[in-house]
C-alpha cells in the first residue's frame, strides 16, 4: 500500500470522489500546507493558517497507479481555478498536490503536464512541501466528524449535494474502469 495527498477544494468533495476508486483502502480529510500546528477547522476556515483541505489517500498501486490517481484527481475538480473551487474561495480551497516522495513529485509533474496538453488549458495546480525527496508540511488529520461526511451528514448537506454528485458523475464517465462496483 501506499498513500498520497491531494487538495482540490472542499475535502468533503475530493473525499467522496476517491472513496469510489477500487484500490483505494482508505481516505483521511485533513489540513496541509500551512504554518500552524494541530489547526482546527475553524482557524483553516479563515485562510489565515496557509493550510488546503486536503485528502490523505491509502491505496494499492497494483489496482490503481499514483498516475491514475493523480489524473482523476484532476479530472474531478476544476484545476484552473486559483484558491478556489466552486463558491470555496480562498487559498484552503487550493489546487495542489503534496508529493511524499521525489518519485511522487515526478508523477505529479507528468500528471500536470499530461491535463495541459489534453485539456489545451493551464492548470494552476501546486506541487508543495516537497524538499530533498520527502514531504515537509505536516499532516493533521481533520476532526472525526468530517470523516467519512458524504456517507453521513453530507447526504443531507444541500452543498453537498449540489458539488458532489457532479464529481462523482465525472469519475464514472471519465475513469469509468476505476469505478467501485
Amino acid at each position: 500500500m501506499e498513500q498520497a495527498i491531494v487538495a482540490g477544494g472542499c475535502f468533503w468533495c475530493t473525499e467522496a470522489v476517491f472513496r469510489d476508486v477500487v484500490g483505494v483502502d482508505k481516505v483521511e480529510s485533513g489540513y496541509i500546507g500551512g504554518t500552524k500546528v494541530n489547526p482546527t477547522y475553524r482557524e483553516v476556515c479563515t485562510g489565515t493558517t496557509g493550510h488546503a483541505e486536503g485528502i490523505r489517500l491509502t491505496f494499492d498501486p497494483a489496482v490503481t497507479s499514483l498516475a491514475e490517481i493523480y489524473d482523476m484527481f484532476l479530472g474531478t475538480h476544476d484545476p484552473t481555478q486559483l484558491n478556489r473551487q466552486g463558491n470555496d474561495i480562498g487559498t484552503q480551497y487550493r489546487s495542489a498536490i503534496f508529493p511524499l516522495s521525489a518519485e511522487q513529485g515526478e508523477e505529479a509533474e507528468a500528471a500536470i503536464d499530461r491535463w495541459n496538453d489534453e485539456n489545451g488549458k493551464t492548470a494552476v495546480t501546486t506541487i508543495e512541501g516537497l524538499e530533498g525527496g520527502k514531504q515537509t508540511k505536516p499532516w493533521y488529520p481533520a476532526e472525526d466528524y468530517h470523516q467519512e461526511y458524504w456517507e453521513g451528514e453530507g447526504q443531507r448537506n444541500p452543498y453537498c449535494l449540489a458539488v458532489i454528485p457532479p464529481k462523482l458523475m465525472k469519475l464514472r464517465k471519465s475513469f469509468q474502469n476505476k469505478v467501485k462496483a
